[in-house]
């Protein structure tokens, strides 16, 4: 879900409380200023150059999906996970990116992201709202601790045009924490549950794509995702993860939009019941 458009920014803002930036490395100097080691003045390693706002918004946008996803279990979140599986080469703007993802759970899904003791590096998301039923399902915490990542998942997929290749799908979870190959803490075996256990389930279809090597696989949208929720409710999901419109994804939003109608119009080819003669 990393199909982002322009940015745009949210006013408001509550700063993360403990999430101080990285110190440099100091370097031991003699008298005189110079260097102590051999006479050789240390060199200080090269700053990352300077980020876009849509590689920040991109980053944030990760972040938050990967705080919902480790809520699920209400295990508190360790900054250590954070900085392995997400942040990557962007700790130099750590507090910033935690900031702005604070901001983003608390004024769009309702989450507040607090440190469970001063200087402790564990985060807890606290529930702010009483969910009614469609804000659960966006925010992904409605029925098993599995949602959230379905709801990501049928985010792909729909944001790739309806179908998606297996591939795809591993390639953007991992940077969730999320791997195919390694037992997860609260999904267990994720290649088994998105590939064996949503399929059978029927939220999704899995086939193979022919003429494919190495072979490949595409994941759909399945019968129950049709009955159970709509594009429109999986587009807004996207569109809250990265702060944006769904109107600023046009063609997906029309696709959304067109399926909305067509489900309020009334059912053709039912027979209306006869009226009993009069006597």
């Amino acid at each position: 879900m990393s199909l982002k458009p322009k940015s745009r920014g949210r006013a408001g803002a509550q700063a993360e409380r403990g999430g101080g930036g990285e110190e440099a490395p100091s370097t031991s100097r003699g008298p005189g200023g110079a260097a102590s080691q051999g006479g050789r003045r240390a060199e200080a390693p090269s700053a990352p150059g300077p980020r876009s706002q849509k590689q920040l918004e991109l980053k944030v946008a990760e972040l938050v999906q990967f705080l919902l996803i480790k809520d699920q279990r209400k295990i508190p979140i360790r900054r250590t996970d954070i900085l392995r599986h997400v942040v990557g080469d962007y700790k130099d703007v750590l507090p910033d990116l935690l900031r702005r993802a604070a901001e983003r759970l608390e004024y769009v899904f309702g989450y507040r992201l607090v440190e469970l003791e001063p200087r402790s590096n564990t985060y807890i998301l606290v529930n702010t709202l009483e969910p009614v039923e469609e804000d659960a399902e966006m925010r992904g915490d409605q029925g098993t601790p599995t949602t959230g990542l379905l709801m990501i998942v049928l985010g792909l997929i729909f944001m790739k045009g309806n179908s998606i290749k297996e591939t795809e799908v591993w390639d953007f979870l991992r940077r969730l924490g999320v791997h195919p190959t390694k037992k997860h803490l609260i999904f267990g075996d994720p290649k088994k549950l998105i590939t064996e256990d949503f399929v059978r389930q029927r939220y999704l279809e899995y086939r193979r794509i022919p003429h494919t090597d190495p072979v490949d696989y595409e994941l759909q949208w399945g019968p129950r995702t049709n009955l159970e929720t709509s594009k429109m409710k999986v587009l807004k999901f996207v569109a809250k993860v990265h702060n944006q419109d769904p109107k600023d994804w046009p063609a997906q939003y029309c696709e959304a939009l067109a399926e909305e109608e067509a489900r309020a119009r009334p059912q053709t080819g039912v027979a209306a019941p006869t009226p009993a003669p009069s006597s």
